[in-house]
């Protein structure tokens, strides 16, 4: 399962109130656009309010956004514009479809025992060169917040591991990101993952 059902349930049940609490793309979005030449075809896993897949389209780009919650994915239709596919991570099947993916703090919510496969998955969407960018929170290991969501909150030495062994990238990084305040009051560190295919 590549999904936790009571987090799921939980982004359900807030997915109104979760569409209006960011009002501006990741810092990082920029530098992973500039990255692109103009009119890449990017995939969004999980994208949540829509908010990072209209920037991307406002910019040139071809975006196929996805979100795994329908709930979700119908705010994120009202704020990008146009259709957002339900689709889980797990559920992924395209082959060297895509030039770039963007997963900013979606994958975190992924059983740790269900990464490999989706990160195989990625990997096979994308086109040869591809890269694949995936934010996650730091931790020790898997855990809830205070709101009963699950987060797998890895290592850096942890996510380096599984990339490596869960396809072959011919390129691979770590970059930390932004500090903030979660939903939960609580602060947290953010880390990135950069592969090229």
């Amino acid at each position: 399962m590549s999904y936790d059902p009571k987090t799921f349930a939980f982004y359900a049940e807030n997915a109104k109130q979760y569409a209006h609490r960011r009002t501006k793309p990741s810092e990082t979005l920029s530098k992973f656009i500039a990255t692109l030449p103009p009119g890449s075809h990017i995939l969004e896993l999980g994208c949540g309010a829509g908010l990072e897949a209209r920037h991307m389209r406002d910019n040139g780009f071809e975006v196929t956004a996805t979100e795994g919650n329908p709930a979700l994915a119908a705010e994120a239709e009202r704020n990008f514009g146009a259709p957002v596919k339900v689709m889980r991570f797990d559920e992924l099947d395209d082959e060297a479809a895509y030039d770039a993916i963007w997963a900013n703090m979606c994958l975190l919510h992924a059983p740790w025992e269900s990464l490999s496969d989706i990160i195989e998955k990625a990997h096979r969407a994308l086109k040869p060169d591809g890269h694949l960018w995936a934010s996650f929170k730091v931790g020790e290991g898997a855990g809830r917040d205070k709101l009963g969501r699950y987060y797998n909150l890895p290592t850096p030495e942890m996510l380096e591991q599984k990339f490596k062994a869960s396809a072959p990238w011919q390129l691979f990084a770590l970059k930390d990101g932004a500090g903030a305040e979660g939903a939960d009051g609580e602060s947290y560190q953010s880390i990135w993952c950069i592969a090229q295919k």
